[in-house]
């Protein structure tokens, strides 16, 4: 979006303002209520994210413009640190004049290799949560609560800086809009199973994930099956015969009206469930223990936790399953997944999330 097309939308009052989150879709979902709180309170908000991220923050209300980076210390498969291209993020950030920028961050993370760059490009006022001393980098050095939701603690940070919700928003995940998807999945009822993940410890094995879904079309549910591009083979492995395979056949916005759509969604502690979350679909949440739940788990959405939280790999945050035969989540029995889809599952079609915007 054009910086006139900026100052027409919200006039020349409050501050340019850019937040930073450079991680994955779903962290960026994570931001959005912060989000909301920094656009309110701003003249123009751009948001600093990475390539996982970028298609999240384009769905993200309060966002006009997008500046898209893969950060060598923070991405899951990082780049080499590359001179050319730190200087050229450096420059486009100067070239927006920001008075202001909050870095938001998981709570391992350190904001400060980024705060250093904003620092390079001008950028006079910078907030962040940060347990490492800052030095000059930081004019706001918040200190979030112990297990906070990362939602929570983002917009707990934007509150610090000054900024709040609107009156009327609650608080919960959003996106723009959806586009409606009854021509991939038919009008029929149905309950997604999303059973990949970017971090494998964080999903069923394959042959656990297509059990389940066996044992609930067997159990009379029409179930889909999403996964993102490059996951076809695992979609179609785990819908078999018993499932509608979408695995491919969705960017994340397509994605959304799948989930919007759904009675609940079956998934892991991925973005999809965030996504999930942001349509106001009910979400039965495998969840590994190697990363708190507090921090994690499916946010201001109704959702039943299945996994056991007392392996050994627990606030591991293990990429891969250190634990042989993965049990924290294969060991879910299909009658605690059955159980938890009728406790969730809301009878009867859902016009009111096809097709238009979520609201706060």
């Amino acid at each position: 979006m054009s910086a006139e097309h900026t100052e027409a939308k919200h006039g020349n009052e409050g501050p340019r303002t850019l937040v930073v989150r450079l991680d994955s879709a779903g962290d960026v979902l994570l931001a959005g209520p912060a989000v909301r709180a920094v656009a309110a309170g701003s003249s123009s908000t751009t948001l600093l994210c990475g390539p996982g991220g970028a298609a999240a923050g384009r769905l993200l209300p309060g966002v006009d413009d997008l500046v898209v980076h893969d950060a060598p210390w923070v991405s899951l498969s990082p780049p080499p640190a590359d001179r050319d291209s730190v200087l050229a993020l450096v420059d486009r950030l100067a070239a927006g004049r920001f008075d202001r920028a909050l870095i938001f961050t998981s709570f391992h993370q350190s904001p400060l290799p980024a705060a250093l760059l904003l620092k390079m490009a001008g950028v006079p006022w910078i907030g962040a949560d940060s347990e490492d001393y800052p030095g000059s980098l930081l004019q706001l050095r918040h200190r979030r609560a112990p297990y906070r939701h990362e939602a929570a603690a983002a917009l707990e940070l934007a509150e610090a800086a000054g900024f709040a919700l609107p009156a009327g928003d609650s608080g919960a995940l959003r996106i723009r809009d959806h586009p409606d998807t009854a021509h991939l999945t038919g009008e029929g009822p149905y309950v997604v199973v999303h059973p990949g993940a970017a971090v494998p410890a964080r999903a069923w094995s394959p042959p656990r994930a297509a059990q389940a879904v066996a044992a609930l079309a067997a159990a009379g549910h029409r179930v889909v099956v999403t996964g993102s591009p490059g996951e076809e083979g695992l979609t179609r492995r785990v819908a078999s015969r018993h499932a509608l395979d979408l695995g491919g056949r969705t960017e994340l916005p397509e994605l959304a009206g799948v989930l919007a759509r759904a009675r609940v969604v079956v998934a892991g502690n991925t973005g999809p469930a965030h996504l999930a979350a942001a349509v106001r679909t009910p979400i039965v949440s495998l969840f590994s223990p190697v990363v708190s739940a507090d921090r994690w788990l499916p946010y201001r959405v109704p959702h039943l936790r299945l996994g056991r939280q007392d392996t050994p790999c627990a606030n591991t945050r293990a990429r891969m399953c250190p634990v042989a035969g993965h049990p924290c989540l294969d060991s879910i029995t299909d009658e605690e997944v059955l159980g938890a889809v009728a406790a969730l599952t809301v009878s009867g079609p859902r016009p009111d999330r096809v097709g238009r915007k979520a609201v706060a």
